[in-house]
């Protein structure tokens, strides 16, 4: 009986390519420029020349620390052509920062442009060539050319090829270099579609930073598809909200305080606007309420690094009429939710951490022990404490190292949260744990209010109602805005840190 072969054969792009050449592959939302898929390909495959002469290793990696989108786009299909792994860097972070997360990659190349040479360069030290898609500045670092007369042969891709090694954003611990395989961005990018929807027509909006899989994720998922990636540096409010209008986008990732400032600025989606897909921090109420008053066609979602983007999505009937949740897992992804000390499945309505398997998830991390630690039979447990109801509609709540141990007692920050956020003064909040000499810990949060009429006292009559004595936050702190983390989650160590003065205070 003949072996069948080990789909796909080819790179994604050179799939795509023999398919639909002449179809809209890129536009850049700033100045309107286009490429077909045709000349994207071709754009891809003139960079694989300087590939093959820095990374000769079967398994070599390139760590990219651009801005640009469009760069990172024809850079990460050149080296998926020769089963290179890209590793996408946070380009916010320090050099000292960089150098751990390239101590850690182990890449054969930095890919930098005109804006982070300097830092490239000194997180490289002399051990890591150095390249820039610009002119360079320093004499140490090479120029990535393109050479157009290229023609580079296509490797062989298999479902278990490295495609990406991206770190997470670290606000509850070192961060951790997610390996990602080809099999995983197809099955994350049909799971998405049977939720999402796809046609002919579609262009998804690429505003978030391409160092996250948020940012990736549009660009490799149009490519599959054969849809168009409207490909913008960075979220403004003012431009995002004319490229979604001049480009006819008909989807766009956001995080929530992005979604907060357009509407904040007068906007209202486009006809042609079929999801906005909201990740990376949960939705506060009045968000959702606001999206539904003004039809803005929202998608909470739930989802990790670790999976390739999406794990559950709501579509947004249920999003209104269910709050909070993030609706049902995606095709073939199974979520269960166990006891986080027995690791026995909960039932309905009951909290527990939960557990994702499924074809989207990560082989692994970089680091063997940590990905043992991370995988039972169950699937990889994600450290997020939720629930589900008997409809298998998911809610979040918090980290499972989040928990707040005061007198003895467990408390879940997640439900302090949501007893802050039902007062109707109270915009959102973010609840964590203060050292304290006599109860270990002691519940503190930082609150954002509607207006300057909320008080301390306000808080705790609304909070004795609700919560037992021992769940009740102590040292309660007043802002504008949550401090939050380039992807969008609340940025907890500085939380800490603004509680902490507070009560030191």
């Amino acid at each position: 009986m003949r072996e069948p072969v080990d789909w796909p054969t080819k790179d994604l792009l050179a799939h795509r390519a023999l398919a639909t050449p002449d179809r809209t592959a890129l536009r850049v939302a700033e100045t309107g420029e286009a490429w077909t898929f045709r000349e994207f390909e071709s754009d891809a495959e003139a960079y694989v020349p300087a590939f093959e002469r820095a990374t000769p290793a079967a398994d070599a990696r390139v760590a990219l620390l651009l801005d640009d989108p469009l760069a990172t786009a024809r850079l990460l299909f050149a080296a998926m052509r020769r089963a290179i792994t890209v590793v996408p860097l946070n380009t916010r972070l320090t050099a000292d920062e960089l150098a751990v997360r390239l101590d850690a990659a182990d890449p054969d190349l930095l890919v930098c442009e005109r804006d982070t040479e300097e830092t490239a360069v000194e997180a490289a030290g002399s051990a890591l060539a150095v390249a820039s898609v610009d002119r360079p500045v320093d004499g140490t670092v090479d120029r990535v050319d393109g050479d157009e007369t290229a023609a580079a042969v296509p490797t062989t891709i298999r479902r278990d090829t490295e495609a990406l090694v991206l770190f997470t954003s670290g606000t509850t611990g070192e961060p951790k270099g997610v390996r990602l395989t080809v099999g995983n961005l197809v099955a994350s990018a049909t799971a998405s579609a049977f939720r999402l929807g796809v046609t002919p027509e579609d262009r998804w909006l690429c505003c978030l930073p391409t160092y996250h899989m948020g940012g990736l994720a549009p660009i490799v998922r149009s490519v599959l598809y054969g849809t168009t990636a409207v490909l913008q540096r960075g979220f403004d409010t003012e431009a995002t909200a004319t490229a979604i209008a001049e480009a006819e986008v008909t989807g766009v990732s956001l995080v929530p305080t992005m979604l907060q400032r357009l509407l904040d600025d007068g906007w209202s989606p486009p006809d042609r606007l079929r999801f906005v897909l909201l990740g990376g921090a949960p939705a506060t109420p009045d968000l959702l309420a606001e999206c539904e008053r003004r039809g803005v066609p929202v998608h909470p979602t739930y989802g990790m690094t670790e999976t390739a983007s999406q794990i559950a999505t709501a579509r947004p009937a249920d999003a209104f009429e269910h709050e909070g949740t993030v609706g049902q897992p995606l095709l073939c992804t199974e979520v269960t939710v166990v006891d986080p000390e027995t690791r026995e499945p909960r039932h309905a309505g009951e909290p527990g951490e939960l557990v994702v398997s499924g074809p989207t998830v990560t082989p692994g991390y970089l680091d063997d022990q940590r990905t043992a630690a991370a995988f039972t039979e169950r699937g990889l447990h994600t450290g997020d404490v939720g629930y589900r109801d008997a409809d298998g509609r998911l809610w979040v709540r918090n980290r499972l190292d989040d928990r707040i141990v005061s007198g003895g007692e467990n408390v879940d920050p997640g439900e302090v949260r949501a007893a802050l956020r039902a007062h109707d003064r109270v915009e959102d909040a973010a609840v964590v744990g203060l050292a304290d000499d006599e109860w270990g810990e002691r519940v503190a949060a930082l609150v954002v209010p509607v207006d300057d009429s909320l008080t301390e006292h306000m808080i705790e009559t609304h909070c004795r109602e609700r919560l037992a004595g021992f769940k009740l936050p102590r040292t309660v702190a007043f802002a504008e805005d949550l401090p939050r983390t380039p992807s969008g989650t609340v940025d907890r160590d500085a939380v800490r840190e603004r509680l902490a003065a507070e009560r030191d205070g």
